[in-house]
């Protein structure tokens, strides 16, 4: 990293495709490992860094399964060490439904006529609006680290949220307004320079290594 650059350049990149994202269960903070279809992906995204030359000063990553080995196949083709395994980027907790399939879980889910972003989810799982602190609370750590290029690799929810705190969109009712989409292996950048306090998002949902037909 150049002495003169005085920013933080972070890429914030979700988890190759899950077991738990193919077999459609209420992953949260379950454990489920890559499918060898993710293992491709996280595979194609790492070539294609390689051709850029991208270049990471941090490497940080959830510990859980899915998370832990997208970020060790691109570390490994990057010859990069992976600098903390953090559980504050870690998705969010699904409270009783956790590890269960999606249809079997949402009949304990209670369909009120209205949610606010307060309610806890299902049972004793994050809220919305809890799990909008636990961003904040992550970025802001982020933040206070030293300035160079980070690679965060996290969860869809997580970073959708980590994303609504940097624009400054507070969770809504109902799920409704603005939403930041992650794909599988796609990730999105972003430049923060804090003496001025400005954020420069330079990509969002870049998923351009890898095709729906792979």
């Amino acid at each position: 990293m150049a002495k003169k650059d005085k920013h933080h350049r972070i890429t914030f990149l979700r988890h190759a495709e899950s077991t738990g994202n193919a077999e459609g269960y209420f992953q949260g903070q379950g454990d489920f490992p890559l499918t060898e279809r993710g293992k491709k992906q996280a595979h194609a995204l790492a070539a294609r860094w390689q051709e850029e030359k991208r270049k990471f000063d941090y490497v940080i990553s959830s510990p859980l399964s899915r998370t832990r080995e997208t970020a060790e196949i691109i570390s490994e083709a990057l010859n990069l060490p992976i600098d903390e395994f953090d559980p504050i980027w870690m998705e969010r907790h699904n409270g009783k439904v956790t590890g269960m399939k999606h249809a079997e879980g949402r009949k304990l889910l209670p369909q009120p006529h209205f949610k606010n972003p307060y309610q806890i989810f299902a049972g004793n799982g994050e809220g919305d609006w809890e799990l909008f602190l636990r961003a904040g609370h992550a970025l802001q750590s982020l933040l206070l680290r030293p300035y160079g290029r980070y690679l965060i690799v996290s969860h869809g929810a997580m970073l959708n949220f980590t994303m609504k705190a940097i624009v400054g969109v507070v969770p809504q009712a109902n799920y409704q307004g603005a939403q930041f989409r992650f794909s599988n292996s796609a990730f999105a950048s972003a430049t923060y320079v804090a003496r001025s306090h400005r954020w420069y998002i330079e990509g969002l949902n870049d998923q351009n290594h890898w095709r729906e037909d792979e």
